[in-house]
């Protein structure tokens, strides 16, 4: 089993028009209190215990925010946005590692996870040769495991899933700068990321016509990538916190998991 490098990405800071804005006051969602921890110090313990993760990089905070982790970490600041701090993860992982194959991404705002769902993901990503690995995770696991979530689904024809916040990306993918260039230009506007994809393949996803095969092949080669999809048995791995009451269940299922047992 190889290991590797992970990036989380903390880069969020909500505005006034975020669900989350109470109760971040403009700070980072990164570190938000949960259980007596902030949200991202979850997700490092879980990294730091994790038995094939290396090197742990936060992209979107600083060092001074007192976060923690068992494995080396080091931080970078934030970058502007989303795909800029994943790039930016990228460009770290390679002159930190230049022979690594692939990176482990990660959000920040995931804290139910465990190092035994990471190793688990690991472990199914050496299956998987590809550009991009995607976590998703089945209607049914999600809402068994947290019936009050109220996440979005996408139905094709034979799964309705979630995305899940634990990726993989090759290493070399960082040179395609055409690729990059398409996705931050798509990044805050709708028409332009559904001519990423093509309107005849949102029209399938949309009417659920489309395997997950069928999708994963077609979105491939329509970004010219080799995309692959991985379903998650842990509806933790898809459990990002978005809204108030995502907030709320985190809080609890990790309060009753910090109280001792008498």
């Amino acid at each position: 089993m190889m290991t590797m490098d992970a990036v989380i990405l903390a880069g969020s800071i909500p505005s006034q028009e975020d669900p989350l804005y109470l109760y971040t006051q403009g700070q980072a969602k990164a570190m938000i209190e949960v259980a007596g921890k902030p949200m991202a110090q979850w997700v490092l313990d879980a990294l730091g215990s994790a038995n094939d993760i290396d090197y742990v990089l936060v992209v979107g905070l600083n060092p001074d925010c007192d976060l923690t982790c068992d494995k080396p970490l080091h931080f970078l600041a934030d970058q502007g946005d989303l795909l800029h701090n994943a790039k930016a993860g990228l460009e770290h992982a390679r002159a930190h590692n230049p022979d690594a194959a692939h990176v482990l991404f990660a959000s920040s705002d995931i804290p139910t996870i465990t190092s035994k769902m990471i190793d688990w993901r690991m472990q199914e990503s050496q299956k998987r040769e590809a550009d991009i690995n995607f976590t998703v995770v089945e209607r049914q696991t999600m809402e068994t495991r947290f019936p009050d979530a109220n996440r979005s689904y996408v139905r094709l024809k034979d799964y309705e899933l979630c995305g899940g916040d634990l990726h993989f990306i090759r290493v070399a993918l960082i040179e395609e700068d055409e690729i990059w260039a398409r996705l931050i230009a798509a990044r805050k506007n709708a028409l332009k990321q559904a001519a990423l994809l093509g309107f005849d393949l949102l029209l399938l996803l949309l009417l659920g016509r489309m395997t997950l095969k069928d999708a994963e092949r077609r979105v491939s080669k329509r970004l010219g990538v080799k995309g692959q999809v991985c379903i998650s048995p842990y509806a933790e791995l898809a459990m990002d916190v978005d809204k108030p009451h995502q907030l709320e269940i985190v809080r609890q299922e990790l309060t009753n998991k910090s109280a001792p047992t008498t």
